[in-house]
């Protein structure tokens, strides 16, 4: 990793931490869940994760991830977690997008496209990226929920499936919604000033 990629790495590592509601303060409960929490240090993982290299969002993702654990990690200490795999999995459908390329191999390449090949770059990207996160979030939750705190809440079948799974579901649906887009908007926003290889 050269000296511009780690010293960009870290700077959006510093951006996500900051943004982290325990020292920000920028947290919007859902109004049909207040227990899910909308919130936007996530948005640069996204873009660090197209700007910078896969490898680099990710570690990102898990040092953000010691920060939730210690110092904000909810009604469910096991819950930083699994946000940690809500991120990745969302990470994991704009790579599968990123691949479906032509210019798979070239960030700069893909951000620098026509406005048509941008568009669809960034509609496929938060399609799979919403459909990754609410299906592997989905089985996580319905995994975790029945066992006992710290790792779920041991609820009951019925509970999980009828009161706890569509809200959730809608929620990561929501979030990866504005994450994504944003996210690399910001990524090509940047691209045209700093010049960064994958």
């Amino acid at each position: 990793m050269d000296t511009k990629t780690l010293s960009t790495t870290i700077v959006f590592a510093a951006v996500t931490v900051a943004l982290n509601p325990a020292i920000s303060g920028i947290a919007i409960p859902a109004p049909y869940a207040p227990y899910l929490l909308y919130q936007i240090w996530e948005i640069p993982i996204v873009a660090a994760f197209v700007l910078i290299s896969r490898k680099s969002a990710v570690s990102i993702a898990l040092l953000n991830a010691v920060v939730l654990v210690t110092f904000f990690p909810g009604a469910l200490p096991s819950g930083p977690i699994y946000n940690l795999i809500a991120i990745l999995s969302m990470l994991l459908g704009i790579f599968i997008v990123q691949k479906g390329f032509k210019n798979k191999n070239s960030t700069e390449a893909q951000l620098n496209e026509s406005e048509y090949t941008k568009t669809k770059f960034v509609t496929f990207s938060v399609v799979l990226g919403i459909i990754l996160r609410v299906v592997v979030m989905t089985v996580v939750n319905y995994i975790v929920l029945r066992y006992p705190y710290p790792l779920g809440y041991e609820l009951e079948e019925l509970a999980i499936v009828t009161v706890f799974l569509p809200p959730t579901g809608f929620f990561n649906a929501t979030l990866a919604l504005y994450t994504i887009p944003v996210g690399l908007f910001i990524a090509k926003a940047i691209n045209k000033n700093l010049k960064l290889q994958n």
